[in-house]
């Protein structure tokens, strides 16, 4: 009886400890994703402006993206490897967050000469992509092989490779500010970007937007707490 008094004694004195250790873990950690580029003071890297051409000829600027956290990769219709797989990753992206508002998906082509907003079009169509809150969009080669950079992501022309072109496989996670969030490895490493070839890979990046969610929801309980 008297062991069992004492470890209840323990329990009772580490227990508020444990408990103030888990909520301060999860409000300023597990809600939290870390950015990633530079960083200039408090001033994190994000995406440079941007205007290009969508599937149904409309332009498509940071503006229709400012507000909602988004997805952002590099493909082509012609591309006879991995882009299939991407796409149909973003897809399954995309179905798991579409109850949930402000968020998007931004596709850019590498092949702009070839891919004409009537092509992607028919490519979105071709792969089930739902257009409400997907952009395929294409422009000007030099302008979309600038901004990939913004995004770092490798693409360029390759005679030597399947396609003619190479390119990475990564989808880019964007906050409402247009700045990459990703999170931490195991090793405490940042990820930077998520393989949008990878079952494993893709999930966690759903898991990751939820919680990118979450933080923008906790901030605002908190600004509206302050008000009181």
């Amino acid at each position: 009886m008297k062991k069992y008094k004492g470890l209840l004694a323990i329990l009772i004195l580490i227990l508020p400890t444990a408990i103030y250790v888990f909520l301060t873990y999860g409000k300023h950690n597990f809600t939290h994703l870390p950015y990633v580029g530079p960083q200039t003071d408090s001033t994190y890297h994000s995406i440079p402006d941007f205007a290009f051409v969508n599937q149904s000829n409309d332009t498509i600027s940071q503006s229709d993206y400012e507000g909602n956290i988004y997805l952002a990769n590099f493909v082509f219709t012609t591309c006879p490897t991995i882009c299939p797989v991407m796409t149909y990753n973003m897809r399954r992206v995309q179905q798991k967050m579409e109850q949930y508002p402000n968020f998007m998906i931004l596709s850019h082509t590498i092949f702009p000469e070839y891919d004409t907003p009537e092509v992607l079009l028919e490519y979105a169509n071709k792969m089930e992509a739902d257009l409400s809150n997907w952009n395929f969009v294409t422009g000007n080669r030099e302008d979309i092989y600038s901004i990939a950079k913004s995004y770092f992501v490798n693409v360029m022309e390759d005679s030597t490779a399947q396609g003619g072109f190479l390119h990475s496989e990564y989808f880019v996670l964007l906050d409402k500010e247009g700045r990459i969030r990703a999170r931490n490895d195991d090793n405490g490493n940042n990820i930077g970007v998520y393989d949008g070839t990878d079952d494993y890979e893709v999930g966690l990046l759903i898991d990751d937007i939820k919680v990118l969610m979450a933080e923008y929801n906790l901030a605002k309980k908190d600004k509206n707490e302050s008000k009181r």
